[in-house]
This record gives structure tokens, sequence and C-alpha cells, in this order.
């Protein structure tokens, strides 16, 4: 069965961001796959996976220059998510996820945001999908929980 969702790691050491994801995934049941593939070192077999997977959204996990979203993006129709890596990530590699040029969209949720990337592939992959569409109402609800549990614990 082919992934709802791929996420791409620029190297391996992007790998605990990406298994943040993940275990998101996971969680709520949707297929999905984690390779490492480079913008920079194997641009062809990107261009190449990117193009003829049956993935329905992109996840890339990237430090350094962070090309990986934008390459990705460049390359399908689909929704791509970009998450930087801090610890190699710099004022270029935050824009190069954030800034991309008009008609080239990514989602850019955030510096190490794995388990947002993930929500947010859920969440778009429940447009057409009432059951995740029920899953994600019930972990808001379980957030709210969280929350109030939270501030019950202050008060003791």
């Amino acid at each position: 069965m082919a992934p709802d969702v791929l996420i791409i790691l620029g190297s391996k050491s992007d790998a605990e961001v990406g298994k943040r994801a993940q275990e998101i995934l996971k969680e709520f049941g949707v297929p999905h796959e984690m390779i490492v593939s480079s913008a920079h070192r194997t641009p062809e077999e990107l261009q190449r996976l990117v193009r003829t997977t049956d993935a329905k959204v992109f996840i890339a996990i990237a430090g350094l220059s962070a090309a990986l979203p934008g390459t990705i993006a460049a390359n399908t129709t689909r929704p791509v998510v970009g998450v930087p890596v801090s610890g190699k990530v710099n004022l270029d590699a935050i824009l190069s996820v954030t800034q991309m040029p008009p008609g080239v969209p990514v989602a850019a949720v955030g510096l190490d945001r794995g388990e947002n990337a993930a929500l947010l592939a859920v969440e778009i992959l429940a447009l057409g999908d009432e059951g995740l569409e029920k899953k994600l109402r019930e972990h808001r609800e379980a957030m709210k929980r969280w929350v109030h549990e939270d501030s019950k614990s202050l008060g003791e």
C-alpha cells in the first residue's frame, strides 16, 4: 500500500524530528514512509521520487541550506510541509523553508516541529476522510483535558 504521507529527510541526522512526525501519523493511523533524499546530493533521484510517488502529502525535514522543501514543491502539485532543523539552522535555512517564490508554496510549521508537520498533513488528508476528521476532533478535546489537568495541578 502506498503511503499517504512521505517524510523526506535531508540526511539521517534529521531522523529525530522525523520520528516525532511518525509518532503522530501512527497515532492517527495514517500510512506513511520516511526516507533520506537530498536536494543537493541526489537531485535527480529526489525529483523522480516526487514525480512518481502516490503520496498525497510530503513532509520535508532538513537543516543547513534547507532547499529540500522547495525542490519537492517545485516538482509536485501536492502539499509540502517544511520543517527546518535546529542545531544546523542558520538564517539561510529558515528563509529557504519560509520564503518560497510565488507559485511554489511550502507550509512551514516551525523549527523541529515534526509533530506539527504531521498534524497539518492529517488535517489535509481529513478534508476527504470523515474518520480522520473525527480523530482530529478527539485529539483537540484531549488537548483541552491536558490543559485543564495542568491547571488543576497548580492549585494543589
